[in-house]
């Protein structure tokens, strides 16, 4: 496993994280908990040290598998990182839009006792991350959730601040970099070999601010690891009913055959390790947290690590860049 320092002011991380939404026991199919705690427990062993999770995953149960984890183990050089803004607590199911009955709120009140509850379920005095889980711009362009880190950070609740960056929101959120460069110490951002977005503007300024950036989605739920098809379907209780539907199969996998010449290149590695190398290869990008929910997987992911990033002029040579629009 290799590490690196998450941007100038984050912690020092391992290059492959461990991404705990699908742990939680919601959206993502049937799971099982003894299963869960083994991949968690191989992902430590692996050396990954950052564990990225949210008090809405499961409604409080990723944060609670990782809790029983820590408890056996410690905590020692492992970074957890969570997220906060989307409300379980409060919501109703007139607001459930197919992840359960959640709704967005960025009071500042709401954050702090957000962040309490996990640190509840955690068993930590502090966060080492705690993010705004991928907000509408309509909140970010309060006070209020800038007041809440602000504030979280000075009464030592949390050690670093973030931003999870709204997926395909990538640009239109990126000058949000240019007005808190001084409270972000890092942002997720949704990125991989068939959503290049971030490229264009977001990373330029994560780069200029000296923001850490962790990459989520690297292998598109899956899509990546070379295990689907454009006939692949899921559960009625799995998310990717919606975002891996027929259509955007259809859809990614006309955009994948432009990258076989890269899969082709490294044809002795798996197609989930050259994706999740592709994610860790660009200058802006620190650490990638693909999901997991068996030790197998956990195997194949953190491997990847030791791989190390892509070079840049093979990448440019084999795939097209993010300004060719047909790319992205």
């Amino acid at each position: 496993m290799k590490y690196m320092q998450l941007g100038e002011r984050g912690p020092r991380v391992s290059t492959m994280g461990f991404g705990a939404w699908a742990i939680g026991g919601m959206n993502w199919g049937k799971t099982d908990d003894e299963v869960s705690l083994r991949a968690l427990h191989q992902a430590l062993d692996q050396g990954v040290t950052l564990i990225d999770t949210a008090d809405v995953y499961g409604f409080g149960h990723s944060e609670e598998l990782i809790a029983r984890v820590i408890k056996e183990r410690g905590k020692n050089n492992v970074v957890i990182a969570s997220k906060a803004g989307n409300d379980f607590y409060n919501a109703s199911a007139d607001d459930d839009e197919g992840y359960g009955a959640i709704k967005q709120t960025y009071s500042k009140e709401y954050l702090v006792f957000a962040v309490e509850k996990s640190l509840q379920r955690l068993n930590l005095e502090t966060l080492d991350i705690l993010q705004l889980h991928s907000p509408d711009i309509k909140h970010l362009e309060k006070d209020e959730p800038w007041a809440a880190l602000s504030t979280l950070k000075r009464d030592g609740k949390i050690q670093h601040a973030g931003l999870s960056i709204q997926s395909f929101k990538e640009t239109e959120q990126a000058h949000l970099l240019d007005l808190h460069a001084d409270l972000l110490d890092a942002i997720q951002v949704r990125y991989n070999l068939l959503e290049r977005e971030a490229e264009k503007v977001l990373f330029p300024k994560a780069l200029k601010y000296g923001i850490g950036v962790i990459v989520r989605i690297p292998l598109l739920f899956g899509l990546l690891t070379g295990k689907f098809s454009t006939q692949s379907t899921f559960d009625e209780d799995d998310h990717r009913q919606m975002n891996l539907s027929k259509e955007k199969l259809n859809n990614y996998f006309n955009q994948l055959e432009k990258c076989q010449p890269l899969f082709d290149h490294f044809s002795d590695q798996s197609m989930a390790r050259v994706s999740l190398r592709f994610c860790i290869s660009h200058p802006a990008c620190h650490t990638a947290i693909p999901g997991a929910k068996t030790k197998t997987q956990v195997e194949e992911n953190s491997s990847s690590s030791d791989l190390g990033p892509i070079p840049e002029d093979l990448l440019k040579s084999l795939i097209a860049d993010s300004e060719d629009e047909s790319a992205v």
